[in-house]
């Protein structure tokens, strides 16, 4: 069931965003050559603790981290771990927060030193792909021209859009109705209404769209061996257009 948030609910979701953002904002110096993703896993949750906050990931369905880190090939739901992060890696950190009983949820695909021109290429245009979304959510809209948008752009730029993975409704859960996929066709799916809140997160990859589970049961890669990037924002629809919970600071 798609819900519609009172105000009073939206002004939760504004400061689980925010916080989201400022975790994002915080964490980012902290990405470099040398570090392992469990520190940076660790470094957040003090930051969220801190902030009266609940890390909202840990725990979920035995997930047992508070960050998703997704590092070159790996799309969606990598583990922190003592995997030490290098030069020329990318790694996706995908972060969920809860305040107050709701939701904020937005995932960044970051750069490692110097990178190389293709894993440049993936990242400017996926996350192009994720306001090229934006630009469909308003009343009336409904979620397939989001979904459309983003694989049009996507195509366009030859990348692979992951099918097996999508954007959701976010509210008092991490992951509520509608379904937000990052493919398919104009005026289908469910109308957009003032006081929805959707997450619209792109996954695309350099090579093919096909991906593969490992045996950790929650790491998604490309089956290719291909690099992936990940953007997400958690979305209010408006009156009149749609209002960013989870902007970048930066």
């Amino acid at each position: 069931m798609i819900t519609i948030k009172s105000e009073r609910e939206i002004e939760l979701m504004r400061k689980a965003g925010h916080l989201v953002s400022l975790m994002h904002q915080f964490i980012k110096p902290y990405i470099k050559e040398g570090i392992t993703t469990r520190e940076l896993d660790q470094l957040c949750e003090d930051f969220i603790l801190k902030n009266d906050a609940v890390p909202s990931c840990k725990g979920y369905q035995g997930f047992p981290a508070t960050l998703c880190t997704s590092v070159n090939d790996e799309v969606v739901h990598g583990i922190p771990s003592n995997r030490v992060l290098k030069n020329g890696d990318i790694v996706t950190i995908d972060v969920v927060i809860g305040y107050k009983g709701y939701q904020g949820d937005a995932a960044w695909t970051y750069a490692v030193g110097d990178i190389d021109d293709d894993k440049k290429y993936l990242m400017k245009h996926t996350e192009q792909s994720l306001y090229e979304g934006l630009k469909m959510v308003k009343p009336g809209n409904r979620i397939g021209d989001i979904s459309h948008a983003v694989e049009e752009y996507a195509t366009a730029h030859h990348l692979g859009v992951v099918h097996e993975l999508c954007g959701h409704g976010i509210g008092k859960d991490m992951h509520e109705d509608p379904e937000v996929p990052n493919y398919g066709v104009p005026n289908t799916g469910p109308r957009l209404k003032p006081g929805m809140v959707i997450c619209i997160e792109p996954m695309l990859t350099f090579g093919k769209r096909y991906v593969s589970l490992l045996d950790d049961d929650w790491t998604v890669i490309t089956e290719d061996g291909s690099p992936a990037a990940h953007y997400e924002h958690t979305v209010l629809v408006t009156e009149d257009g749609y209002e960013v919970l989870t902007p970048r600071l930066d």
